[in-house]
């Protein structure tokens, strides 16, 4: 009766539950109307909008000539308005130009004229309206504001349920916000984009000078709470992966994304082991090499209640890895005229983000940005049923270690089970089979901006507590050398599946 009550009494005062219940919450509060607004990131210095221009013109020339080929009056004008707009260096011009232009596309009937069209005018438009000074304007300061305070209520209702003083919480909050916020402002320029640095990254950063170097006091160590940010960014991320783009990914996409994640797993696995790493690090590691990198690392770590410092170690050797992949693999597939369907499915099986796939794909065309990101849809899907699969696994491998040697009884499994990893899967059915698609599209963008800023506060902890020397010191170097070696197989591997079931060898070559 004691346990009944103990595992009654754990709905309201575990961190595992709470973070269910978070999460739930806010999901329930967005569908239900509330509209938080996140802030603005992204900017591009006076000088990158301007290299940006000069590169894009002749784009601007070709579309413009394309259009009066085919009697697009409309969007030829807007064309050679955005191109007098680039000559002048006016960036308001510029961006006017290019919203006009995207408007213009609208009515075009050639479909591939009008996707080449949209997709100039949005990103010559964009880097023309991201300034800086849109960042520190005041309505966007003010949706920060808001935001941060959400999260500071909520949070300390949680922590004060797990006996944690939601005071001296609240001290702490507003400085780890900040910094969380301050590397997702380095993250948003639009160098850093390119070169797919992302906020995590700068989270590590900041907070490993922090702790290494000035030190955190201790009035800030209350909230500095890594696994409770992680819980229920989690259970929030459950609504943007979503079992029904298996079939918008389509089934070539699936096939290579099962057979990709299931052999470098395991392989990543089987070195990690050999080099004698813990169980824990090997599947991180290999979660993160097979599936879609940090999202898969942070996924992983939860579920197998993993050690933070080697959350962190994986995800600097995911981004350290990123740009010269993003950069590499594109020229690789010019230089050796690999077809584009099939680099394509290649950078989507290899590259760790969904951002430095199109970043990649479009270095070499748009039929390889568009399977690539097909590619890497499939495999995103995956997280959930690796989470659960590794969840179930490690519970039972941890409830056989308890004393007695008896095999563990169903109600120690429940027990140690990760209850937010429920909650994940929980959100991810109702967003996919429940929910309307009009309901889904509306509110994917706020969730997303919200589980960003819970990750963002998580990883900003994870830099807070750990010491840089722990960190490059940890596994004497195995751990890099067990992740490099999958990431080898997977770049040889996807390659040899993306030319089997892209290249036409097994299936026609699909139309794109």
């Amino acid at each position: 009766m004691a346990e009944k009550q103990s595992q009654w009494a754990a709905l309201i005062r575990s961190e595992d539950w709470l973070a269910v219940w978070l999460g739930l919450l806010i999901i329930g509060l967005v569908l239900g109307g509330l509209t938080i607004k996140s802030p603005s990131f992204r900017w591009a210095a006076e000088s990158e909008f301007q290299t940006l221009s000069v590169q894009a013109l002749p784009t601007v020339e070709a579309v413009a000539k394309t259009a009066g080929e085919k009697g697009e009056t409309a969007l030829q004008n807007e064309a050679l308005a955005l191109k007098a707009s680039i000559e002048k260096g006016d960036r308001k011009a510029v961006a006017d130009a290019a919203k006009k232009l995207q408007e213009a596309a609208k009515g075009v009937k050639d479909s591939s004229l009008k996707k080449k069209a949209t997709s100039l005018g949005k990103e010559v438009g964009g880097s023309a309206s991201n300034l800086v000074g849109k960042i520190f304007a005041s309505d966007n300061v003010m949706k920060a504001v808001y935001l941060g305070l959400g999260m500071l209520f909520l949070s300390a209702i949680a922590l004060a349920l797990m006996s944690v003083n939601p005071f001296k919480f609240a001290v702490g909050f507003p400085i780890v916000f900040m910094l969380a916020l301050l590397s997702l402002f380095l993250a948003g320029n639009q160098t850093v984009r390119y070169y797919g640095l992302e906020y995590v990254l700068w989270c590590l950063i900041i907070g490993l000078f922090i702790s290494n170097v000035i030190g955190v006091p201790k009035w800030l160590e209350p909230a500095v709470r890594t696994e409770f940010y992680i819980k229920t960014g989690l259970v929030i991320l459950g609504a943007n992966i979503l079992f029904g783009e298996i079939l918008e990914a389509g089934a070539l996409g699936m096939i290579q994304g099962i057979l990709v994640v299931t052999v470098i797993w395991y392989f990543t696995y089987w070195i990690c082991k050999k080099l004698k790493l813990d169980d824990e690090f090997a599947a991180l590691l290999s979660s993160a090499v097979s599936i879609c990198g940090v999202s898969a690392a942070i996924a992983t770590s939860g579920a197998i209640k993993g050690d933070p410092k080697k959350l962190s170690y994986t995800t600097s050797l995911v981004l350290i890895c990123a740009v010269p992949m993003l950069v590499l693999q594109p020229l690789i597939a010019k230089w050796f005229g690999i077809p584009d369907e099939v680099a394509g499915a290649w950078l989507g099986g290899t590259l760790d983000t969904s951002g430095s796939v199109v970043a990649a794909g479009a270095l070499i065309s748009d039929t390889a940005m568009k399977v690539g990101v097909i590619v890497k849809m499939s495999q995103n899907v995956l997280i959930g049923v690796a989470a659960f699969i590794l969840a179930v696994v490690w519970t039972y491998k941890r409830a056989e270690e308890v004393p007695g040697g008896e095999k563990p009884g169903i109600m120690e499994i429940w027990i140690r089970f990760p209850k937010f990893v429920l909650g994940f899967m929980a959100v991810s059915i109702l967003f996919s089979f429940i929910l309307s698609p009009a309901a889904v599209a509306a509110s994917k963008g706020l969730l997303g901006g919200i589980r960003t800023m819970w990750f963002a506060l998580a990883f900003m902890s994870i830099g807070l507590e750990t010491n840089f020397r722990e960190i490059s010191t940890m596994g004497g170097g195995k751990p890099a050398l067990g992740f490099l070696a999958g990431q080898g197989l997977n770049i040889i591997w996807t390659l040899i599946l993306a030319y089997l079931i892209f290249g036409g060898y097994i299936f026609p070559v699909p139309k794109f």
